[in-house]
């Protein structure tokens, strides 16, 4: 592998923030020229088909890169004991940070009051909201978890279910890695480098994906959404703010000064997150950062699939934060210990619904009844949301990558940083592949 030239290191970033500014600016030209909504949407609608097609590319490879990856890492452990121990790091390390970003939603939504004198018509309570929030049944998401057809997990990307299947299928090689499965298993690892050098060509259309997926936003709503609601969003990302201090400091007790080299690794990851709103697009230049930072495949190919499921930090502090705004908008007081039960309970019912399209959003559906506040108070959010949940697939980066980091510390599998370029076709696939070659 050749080293990139220092001058084009960041090549990529720059292009993808050129390309969120392109399509701010084409969009809001676009919504300026449409006479009517209907000729806006029409207008958007191919935005929309250029920001669909690089999102259906990085599903394409993304079931194949969990299963690939987490299952060669599982191979090279050698027994279900160190499964459990690093299964059982991360799983802690998740639920406080759940519990941070919840307690810190509910701080700063008393502290700011985002919904008082909202200043805009409230819709009636008994207003139709539209959001499918069965997902919430926690019989059924456990069910879930469990494939009933791992093809089926796959073709759905699935990724609980993959992790599920991937867990007992590694495990099982690695027990029989000394006979002829050995085979199999080298199979697996050498189509790890493969799937790498696949994501690159398709990161390659990163750029296209950002500006098509902000464009397709801006024409629809404009921009003058933003100053309607410009104290609910300003507010919300103060919020998120404070949530990045937390999970730096928590990373800094772990990592020292180590966690800020990661957090700026994880840049161009964090701003391809925040660009599409999908956490899915940045999943493979979050591995590959990973990587060049040090930590061992094995590590991220089981944590960081595990923390799309189970560690949303960046969904977790919005729904306490709406749900405030939603009471507070409506003028309905809810005491502290009342807030605390809500934590709670979101704390549970948010964990069932990873993967679900707008999951904030349906979990805050579904909780507000609960505490007898308007499910319709949903409708006041939902047309900005999409800016929301760029700020929140940010966080969700940036808290995974923290939390993959601190078990790879912890468990002594991470190293020194590479060179590797992220904009490089063959960035990360060496160190990725020596991360098996190790575990032989």
């Amino acid at each position: 592998m050749h080293a990139a030239p220092s001058n084009d290191k960041n090549r990529q970033t720059t292009a993808i923030v050129a390309a969120l500014v392109l399509g701010i600016a084409v969009g809001w030209a676009c919504n300026r020229t449409a006479s009517t909504p209907a000729q806006a949407k029409e207008i958007a609608s191919y935005f929309a088909m250029l920001s669909d097609i690089f999102l259906r590319m990085i599903k394409m490879i993304i079931a194949p890169l969990i299963f690939s990856t987490l299952v060669a890492g599982l191979a090279g452990m050698g027994d279900g004991r160190s499964v459990g121990r690093i299964g059982g790091r991360a799983l802690g390390w998740f639920v406080m940070a759940s519990f941070a970003s919840l307690g810190i939603g509910l701080l700063f939504a008393n502290l700011l009051q985002p919904g008082a004198n909202v200043g805009i018509p409230l819709p009636a309570t008994g207003a139709e909201v539209g959001l499918k929030t069965s997902a919430l049944n926690l019989k059924d998401f456990l069910a879930h978890v469990f494939p009933r057809n791992i093809f089926e997990a796959l073709a759905n990307n699935e990724i609980l279910q993959i992790l599920v299947f991937s867990l007992f299928f590694g495990v099982a090689l690695a027990q029989l890695r000394d006979t002829a499965a050995g085979t199999l298993v080298k199979v697996i690892e050498e189509a790890v480098p493969v799937m790498l050098k696949l994501t690159g060509y398709v990161m390659l259309f990163a750029p296209l994906g950002v500006f098509a997926a902000v464009a397709n936003v801006v024409t629809i709503q404009g921009l003058g959404i933003l100053w309607v609601y410009g104290k609910f969003v300003s507010f919300f990302y103060v919020a998120l703010f404070a949530l990045w201090i937390f999970l730096i400091g928590a990373g800094w007790m772990v990592l020292r000064e180590r966690i800020f080299r990661l957090v700026e690794a994880v840049r161009q990851p964090m701003i391809l997150g925040f660009s599409t709103a999908s956490s899915e697009a940045a999943y493979p230049r979050v591995m590959d950062r990973l990587a060049a930072f040090g930590v061992s495949q094995r590590i991220i190919g089981f944590v960081l699939p595990l923390g799309y499921s189970f560690n949303l930090d960046g969904s977790m502090i919005y729904t306490t934060f709406a749900s405030l705004f939603v009471a507070q908008a409506y003028g309905i007081d809810m005491p502290l210990s009342e807030q605390l039960t809500m934590m709670l309970v979101l704390m549970v019912s948010s964990k069932g619904i990873a993967g679900v399209p707008r999951s904030a959003l349906v979990v805050v559906a579904a909780v507000l009844p609960t505490f007898h506040l308007p499910e319709a108070g949903v409708l006041l959010i939902m047309g900005i949301d999409v800016f929301l949940d760029m700020g929140r697939t940010a966080t969700n980066v940036l808290g995974n990558s923290i939390a993959t980091a601190v078990v790879a510390h912890w468990e002594g599998e991470i190293g020194e940083e590479t060179d590797a370029d992220a904009d490089d076709d063959d960035a990360g696939v060496p160190e990725l592949a020596g991360a098996y070659g190790a575990a032989e």
